[in-house]
């Protein structure tokens, strides 16, 4: 059975940092792509980041995210983290993990609940 769990979320001011994880099991978790993708209420799901199986030979993040967020992975964990800096209000949202580079379609877990204020 595939499972993921993502956690870390928390309500933050602008500013602040996070650090969420997804914890994978039921597949060779190092096999694959992982992508970090949100959906803000009334909104589209939208990809934030992508990661190669071996961490490092293909990263990508949307533009809104350039400079702010880090996608990581710890195969021997089947975790991938995403570190999210100077958060701003539009950040808000729901987070979600998900196989392939970049995956944005309907969630596998229940996400992690990322709220910004002012």
């Amino acid at each position: 059975e595939v499972r993921l769990v993502e956690s870390g979320g928390g309500s933050v001011q602008a500013g602040g940092s996070l650090t969420l994880s997804c914890v994978g099991s039921g597949y060779v978790y190092n096999r694959y792509c992982w992508a970090w993708f949100r959906q803000a209420p009334g909104k589209e799901r939208e990809w934030v980041a992508g990661i190669s199986p071996d961490g490092n030979s293909n990263i990508d993040y949307a533009d809104f995210v350039k400079g702010r967020f880090t996608i990581s992975r710890d195969n021997a964990k089947n975790t991938v983290y995403l570190q999210l800096n100077n958060l701003q209000i539009e950040d808000t949202a729901m987070y979600y993990c998900n196989r392939d580079l970049y995956y944005s379609g309907p969630p596998v877990g229940r996400g992690t609940q990322v709220t910004v204020s002012s």
